[in-house]
């Protein structure tokens, strides 16, 4: 009675301490790719729960438990940031519960210290404070409770617990793919409990999760690559290049673990390069160290139980499969979401064992003070996501060669209309990838803005050698050459635009408009009909068509969408003739 007591009594400190250490999550807004992941509007209907389960692309990834989830959280608050993070920040308590109900079962000393320190270390804010990452605290819950019941079916050999641990099996796999590891992890703690395996009482009731795993491991690196676009040169690693990247990924997350200072949500990215020999020190590291743990197991095979599930639920993303987000850095902190388990709970049984012969005081308080620190740490890391803007500044305050967040807070910047500073932004991008399209597309919008023309067409097409299909850079560069008297000019890429997407509304627009400028009417009237018929709110295309009827003399039909142009936009003036 007294310990389970104990364990409800450390269950709501758990939650307790999460929710007050948390509590600058809770009033964060969106970041970066949350819309990806909060549903987007054309699955909000009932029947965007069917397209979430049986339409491959119609969500970021084919994870339908995440975002059939996201579709319930969306009914209760809408586009709402706190409701999902307040969901956020509770399941990963109830995982920090569930890992301390686990060890409980595994008579793991520590358990308690273990859980609080899941709960509170800084290296899992990015996981519980970025709410597109609902995939780990909702899919390592389910992981879990499958552990549980699992654990339960290996002592009782009962139907039920087998059929409950499978269901909750699926359910994590269809949350987050990095789940598929639970079958060898249950091995390994099956191997760490009785030193050997059996096939029959072991190996063969996992056979079918086994096939399960494989199954959504295949599944996600096709979509990854199919759907989410992780292929071509930047994904072109050798396999030397991939064992030099595993081998320096580990010791990278052991280190930010054991001490979690400079955090950053997007690392610097690494020039994997097999010719610099002191890369190779990081791979050549792992053999003694598995060989030091293998002999040490003669005495505890603790340790290399922990270095194989953190080593093994690492295996996705230490390098040789592709991941789209190596695109910015090869690690991420809330890719050692699920693989740091195994760490922790090693070291919070050892601290607890190693303290058994020191008093009280020392015995009780170094625990506390430790799981205090990482709380006060896991605190002041969470108001980075405070909102985009300090988002994206503190990325790069800690990684100034973050292009990724200099291009986002330059988008962010021009619509605060503070051009000068987004140009800056966009420039320091480009000074680290000159390579890229879009970050050329969006300089050249803001030196629009200032209308400094002829270098805002200089970036549009640079932007074309690069991607001479990148359709914003068509559109941009064709409206531009309008802009500065060169109509005729202009048509070649606006053509091409509507080429590569017929639905592209800013084009058609900048279309119509060029073929008005050079007396075609006709045809430019066609182009603002399809506009309105494609977009009927919107006031610039409605607008057009207004001034284009009324150049063809057809002031009644003018007079109707230049209302319908005002009521949309209500600044706009009065016009003669319109009126």
């Amino acid at each position: 009675m007294v310990r389970e007591t104990r364990t409800l009594l450390g269950v709501a400190g758990i939650f307790v301490a999460t929710l007050l250490t948390y509590l600058p999550a809770v009033r964060s807004g969106f970041i970066w790719n949350d819309s990806d992941y909060v549903t987007a509007p054309e699955l909000r209907a009932v029947d965007g729960l069917g397209r979430i389960w049986f339409e491959l692309g119609a969500t970021e990834q084919y994870y339908p438990v995440l975002h059939s989830a996201f579709w319930v959280q969306h009914r209760l608050w809408g586009d709402h940031p706190a409701g999902y993070h307040l969901a956020n920040i509770l399941l990963h308590a109830a995982a920090a519960s569930l890992l301390l109900l686990a060890l409980r079962r595994l008579a793991i000393p520590g358990a308690m210290l273990a859980a609080f320190v899941f709960a509170l270390h800084p290296v899992y804010v990015e996981s519980v404070a970025w709410i597109s990452e609902q995939k780990n605290t909702l899919s390592l819950c389910f992981y879990l409770i499958a552990a549980l019941a699992y654990l339960r079916f290996d002592t009782t050999r009962r139907p039920w617990a087998y059929g409950l641990a499978t269901a909750a099996f699926v359910l994590a796999l269809l949350s987050k793919s990095v789940t598929a590891t639970l079958p060898p992890a249950l091995l390994v703690v099956f191997w760490w409990q009785r030193g050997r395996l059996e096939a029959k009482r072991d190996v063969g009731p996992l056979l079918p999760w086994l096939v399960l795993s494989a199954a959504m491991g295949l599944l996600s690196a096709w979509v990854e690559k199919t759907y989410i676009g992780a292929a071509g040169a930047e994904f072109a690693l050798t396999g030397l290049q991939r064992t030099l990247l595993a081998g320096r990924v580990v010791w990278f997350y052991l280190g930010k673990l054991l001490w979690p200072a400079d955090l950053i949500f997007i690392y610097p990215r690494w020039i994997v390069d097999p010719a610099q020999a002191w890369q190779w020190l990081f791979p050549a590291a792992v053999l003694p160290a598995l060989a030091g743990l293998w002999w040490w197991r003669r005495r505890s095979r603790a340790p290399l139980a922990a270095a194989l599930f953190f080593g093994g639920s690492l295996f996705p993303t230490m390098g040789f499969l592709n991941v789209y987000a190596f695109l910015y850095s090869y690690v991420a902190d809330h890719w050692q979401y699920l693989p740091s388990l195994g760490l922790v709970v090693l070291l919070a049984a050892g601290m607890t064992l190693g303290l058994q012969r020191t008093s009280a005081l020392v015995r009780g308080g170094l625990p506390v003070a430790l799981v205090v620190a990482l709380a006060c740490l896991s605190w002041h890391q969470s108001r980075m996501y405070a909102d985009m803007r300090t988002f994206y500044r503190t990325t790069i305050d800690r990684n100034p060669s973050c292009w990724m967040a200099h291009n986002n807070l330059g988008n962010l910047l021009r619509e605060d209309r503070k051009f000068d500073e987004a140009i800056a932004h966009f420039e320091a991008a480009l000074q680290v990838r000159p390579d890229l399209a879009k970050v050329h597309n969006n300089l050249g919008l803001a030196l629009r803005d200032v209308r400094r023309r002829e270098e805002a067409m200089a970036h549009f097409r640079r932007a074309l050698e690069i991607d001479p299909k990148y359709l914003d850079s068509l559109s941009h560069l064709g409206s531009l050459l309008r802009e500065t008297g060169q109509p005729a000019a202009a048509l070649p890429y606006l053509f091409r635009a509507l080429q590569g997407d017929p639905e592209y509304f800013d084009a058609r627009n900048n279309l119509g408009m060029v073929l008005r400028d050079l007396g075609r009417l006709p045809e430019a009237l066609a182009q603002f009909e399809r506009v309105v018929r494609q977009v009927p709110a919107s006031s610039p295309g409605q607008l057009n068509l207004a001034f284009t009827l009324s150049l063809l003399d057809r002031n009644a039909e003018a007079m109707e969408h230049y209302r319908e142009a005002r009521r949309l936009n209500p600044t706009l003036p009065d016009l003669p003739g319109l009126e």
